[in-house]
């Protein structure tokens, strides 16, 4: 049973006046700066998506690019070979990617620690060469959709998917019993067990929970590009971005991977336009994280209180009396 806490009027105003200011967007926005936004919003979306397995439970995957790319291939399938709406080949593929990932995790999660994120980035690679030898899927050729030119379209889907990913999140994870399940068996399984947690099956769900919500965005991922490759939704850079993000911005936590999520798709797309192609982008990239995690490892979210307690203990030091010297 779901529990919700009281939430104060500020938020609550802040949160309305933020749809708001998102919902009218495409109205007072260039068609490129609408791109950069949908971006930012299906970056949003796989990253709180994520943080579900990486953060909450603390499994660290890196086969979520594998879900990601299930969910992109088959609403191409079922738009191609069946003919199916859209929204109808993306719900589909939101239950076949949650059906998929029951039966890859039932004996995965038997791993933990590295052992579990080798064995995901290995099972992602298997799907990245399965798909490029399958004719279905197109092969090294790719699979290409029908094409769709509104870009106000695929900016709500985008920003519907991203909040429904938050809201998720927020109600199932932050506020509900569930949550607290999830997080005892992140602290200690054993103990968990020992309460009488059925803890095999309360780590099936929540992988399967963040798997479902990153092929649901990489079915429309693939509808707004209108064409897919295996490199391109099942490559593994997919799979890092979203780790680099939540741990960026804050893992375990609710805005975290919002914040993380926009830093890095912004910053990325920065250095794309003043640089091109260059490989300094993953230099910085590389640099920012270390710094990150040597001097906020609980990620941008903790800057704020970082700051303050500093600024606060430099005053307290500046007024206090200077202490006597013995001679």
């Amino acid at each position: 049973m779901l529990k919700i806490k009281q939430l104060s009027q500020p938020r609550v105003l802040i949160f309305i006046l933020s749809l708001i200011v998102l919902c009218t967007l495409p109205w007072v926005v260039s068609s490129f700066i609408l791109r950069i936004a949908t971006g930012i919003m299906m970056w949003i979306g796989l990253a709180l998506s994520w943080n579900m397995l990486g953060g909450y439970m603390g499994y660290i995957s890196f086969g979520h690019g594998a879900s990601f790319g299930v969910g992109a291939y088959m609403t191409g399938l079922l738009m191609m070979l069946l003919h199916l709406p859209f929204f109808v080949a993306l719900i589909i593929s939101g239950v076949i990617t949650y059906i998929f990932a029951m039966i890859v995790g039932y004996p995965t999660l038997r791993l933990s620690g590295s052992y579990f994120a080798i064995g995901t980035w290995a099972f992602a690679e298997m799907m990245r060469q399965l798909v490029l030898v399958l004719d279905t899927t197109g092969g090294p050729e790719g699979l290409r959709l029908p094409p769709m030119l509104n870009d106000n379209f695929f900016y709500f889907v985008m920003f519907g998917l991203a909040l429904l990913v938050f809201l998720a999140a927020y109600f199932f994870f932050e506020n509900s019993d569930f949550g607290l399940k999830v997080k005892a068996v992140r602290e200690e399984e054993v103990a968990a067990r020992t309460l009488g947690l059925n803890t095999t099956w309360i780590k099936n769900q929540v992988f399967a929970l963040s798997s479902m919500f990153a092929g649901i965005i990489g079915g429309a991922f693939a509808y707004w590009i209108t064409y897919i490759h295996p490199d391109s939704v099942l490559g593994p850079l997919i799979a890092d971005q979203m780790v680099i993000m939540v741990l960026l911005g804050g893992i375990g936590t609710l805005f975290g991977p919002v914040i993380g999520a926009i830093v890095l798709y912004v910053g990325n797309q920065y250095m794309l336009a003043a640089w091109g192609q260059s490989s300094a982008y993953l230099i910085i990239l590389g640099l920012a994280i270390c710094l990150v995690i040597l001097f906020l490892p609980e990620g941008l979210l903790s800057l704020p209180r970082v700051f303050k307690s500093t600024t606060k203990g430099a005053f307290a030091r500046l007024l206090s009396p200077p202490k006597k010297t013995r001679i």
